[in-house]
């Protein structure tokens, strides 16, 4: 690996107890036997009766008839006591209750298992440096250049550097192919084949930095500063065949649902859009949150919902409903929500956070209780993307590294690509 390439890997890893002697844990004082025996034999004068009383009692449910001072020293209510006890004891008719154990809870490594330093990840809220490839590849833009890092091999290589001032402001990866789109800031989209390390297109339209891109099968939805989004078709070298108006401010956040119908946007506007691909336009937006809109997420379960997360004024994860264009819930995490994704495997969902806590945080979605919080970034979480397999993220940060995780339950998939032991990766 090139050593002037700004990723290296950090390394994470830089009483005897006795049993006791076996004893009985069954002991007979000799003075209670002397005492018992002592206790029968002193009463001689009834001691043949007492054989014969104690049979009929047991035989023919006639009372003893012997001296009552033999049990004067039991109460009636012992002896009914001791009654209920044998004969429950002895009763075997009865079904004993079935007790189902408890389900344990699933246990969240809380250490990453991997961390690549990311010397110049820029700390921008409004830009999207990071994505994860089906073909587990990870793209990281660095000022003028873009990353690439083999989840195969560990190796780190060199995409592009871009010219003059210009800066990376978005990378995203189709899920098709490994082609990679990256936008800059003079509003300009490249996208790249990776494998033969050339651009297939180039294309302009925008007035402003593109801080947001979202792949739809062969179509590729770009959001700017200049606060409008394009859509586009990789396959023809035509501009945008649909262009999308209603933020006033910076677009600094695109998802599209699973049946990839539906986009939503956010913005610095504080707005929630959802625009709908058939009609060409706005389905309708949201303006629930008080600060900037980036973190969002659609339910990969039930393809009606939508999350979105609010900056520092407003710190609250809202979920939404398309079909009845109604907030279905609210939780105020106490701190800038910066990212939001549902996990493929179960019904559960992560976050990541800034100002002020700077976790990550593993959430039920049945319940919206916390699983894990994980911790170790120390500036904002600004970056996430999730793994192939759907069971690891990773997330990146101002203080200039890339955390590995590993959240998400196992879906009993062919290949989790490997990622079992702890290790470290230096992207320089």
């Amino acid at each position: 690996m090139n050593d002037q390439t700004p990723i290296k890997e950090i390394d994470l890893n830089k009483q005897s107890l006795t049993s006791p002697k076996d004893k009985s844990d069954r002991f007979i004082p000799r003075n209670v036997q002397s005492n018992l025996y002592q206790l029968f034999m002193s009463e001689e004068n009834i001691q043949g009766n007492t054989y014969n009383n104690l049979l009929q009692s047991s035989i023919l449910g006639k009372s003893p008839a012997i001296n009552q001072k033999l049990f004067n020293y039991k109460t009636e209510n012992k002896q009914n006591e001791i009654n209920k006890i044998i004969n429950n004891g002895l009763n075997f008719s009865k079904t004993p209750t079935k007790v189902e154990p408890e389900k344990p809870p699933r246990k969240i490594n809380k250490r990453p298992y991997k961390v690549l330093e990311a010397e110049n990840l820029q700390d921008d809220f409004y830009l999207n440096l990071l994505d994860w490839s089906p073909f587990n590849a990870l793209a990281v833009g660095l000022e003028n250049s873009v990353l690439i890092w083999s989840g195969h091999t560990s190796k780190v290589s060199r995409l592009c550097t871009l010219e003059d001032s210009d800066m990376v402001c978005s990378v995203a990866w189709s899920q098709h192919n490994q082609h990679l789109s990256v936008g800059n800031t003079m509003g300009d989209v490249d996208i790249w084949d990776v494998v033969k390390q050339k651009v297939i297109r180039k294309w302009n339209g925008h007035q402003g930095r593109i801080g947001s891109l979202a792949w739809n099968n062969y179509l590729l939805a770009t959001g700017s500063r200049d606060r409008n989004i394009l859509v586009r078709d990789v396959r023809s070298p035509n501009q945008s065949i649909q262009k999308y108006v209603g933020h006033k401010q910076e677009i600094c956040g695109l998802k599209w649902s699973f049946d990839e119908q539906l986009l939503a946007s956010g913005g610095n506007d504080n707005k929630l859009f959802i625009w709908s691909l058939k009609n060409q336009g706005e389905l309708t937006h949201f303006s629930h949150h008080q600060a900037a809109v980036k973190a969002i997420g659609w339910s990969p379960h039930q393809h009606n919902i939508v999350a979105s997360g609010g900056g520092t004024a407003d710190r609250c994860i809202r979920f939404f409903n398309t079909q009845t264009l109604e907030q279905v819930e609210c939780i105020d995490t106490g701190s800038q929500v910066c990212n939001l994704m549902f996990s493929k495997n179960s019904n559960e969902l992560v976050s990541t956070h800034g100002y002020s806590l700077n976790q990550i945080i593993v959430w039920n979605y049945s319940n919206m209780s916390k699983l894990a919080t994980l911790t170790g970034h120390t500036q904002r979480v600004l970056y996430l993307s999730g793994s192939p397999c759907g069971q690891n993220i990773v997330t990146g940060a101002g203080d200039e590294s890339l955390r590995f995780w590993s959240v998400f339950p196992s879906s009993n998939s062919k290949n989790n690509y490997g990622i079992t032991r702890a290790e470290t990766i230096d992207l320089r």
